[in-house]
């Protein structure tokens, strides 16, 4: 994206791009965190879970406090959430490195189709080069077409090699 320039950063808040009329921040800390945790309530209620801010407050606090996350988080020129990716670090035994687990991204419905989630992947993208992060591993729904559509144009490729298998501890 030709129209990107990297910004200034202060002691919270790194201000990665600005983007035509919007900014993608990388929060650090607790600031901001109202307005992360605005779009996360909206975000969770995408997927039909019940709205519940002061419990998503905590979880994203105690991640932001604990760097145990990555979040990026694009705001329109009001300052208004737009969109998120939330990242968490990890390593690969096999690859002998540290890796990324791209977890979640969203994009407020009618702020989709404007490169707003190809805009959060790049500042990904840029922070896992600073890193020396070897890898960017990413799930998503088989019926979700149009991220599939958006990781490939980007890049990603399907690991054909692996079966991915989860166990529910909560059962």
């Amino acid at each position: 994206m030709s129209e990107c320039k990297e910004t200034a950063q202060t002691e919270k808040v790194n201000i990665l791009f600005h983007i035509q009329k919007m900014k993608i921040i990388k929060l650090k800390g607790s600031d901001n965190i109202e307005k992360i945790v605005a779009i996360f309530d909206q975000y969770m209620m995408f997927y039909k879970l019940p709205s519940s801010t002061e419990k998503y407050k905590k979880f994203l606090s105690d991640r932001l406090e604990n760097q145990d996350a990555i979040i990026f988080l694009a705001v329109d020129e009001h300052e208004k959430p737009i969109g998120f990716v939330l990242n968490y670090p990890s390593y690969s035994t096999l690859s002998l490195g540290k890796i990324l687990v791209l977890n979640d991204l969203f994009v407020l419905l009618e702020e989709r189709k404007k490169g707003i989630a190809q805009a959060l992947i790049n500042a990904v993208f840029e922070f896992a080069k600073q890193e020396d992060i070897i890898r960017i591993d990413l799930c998503t729904e088989k019926s979700n077409e149009n991220a599939q559509k958006l990781y490939e144009k980007l890049g990603f490729k399907k690991a054909f090699q692996y079966d991915y298998y989860s166990y529910d501890l909560k059962k």
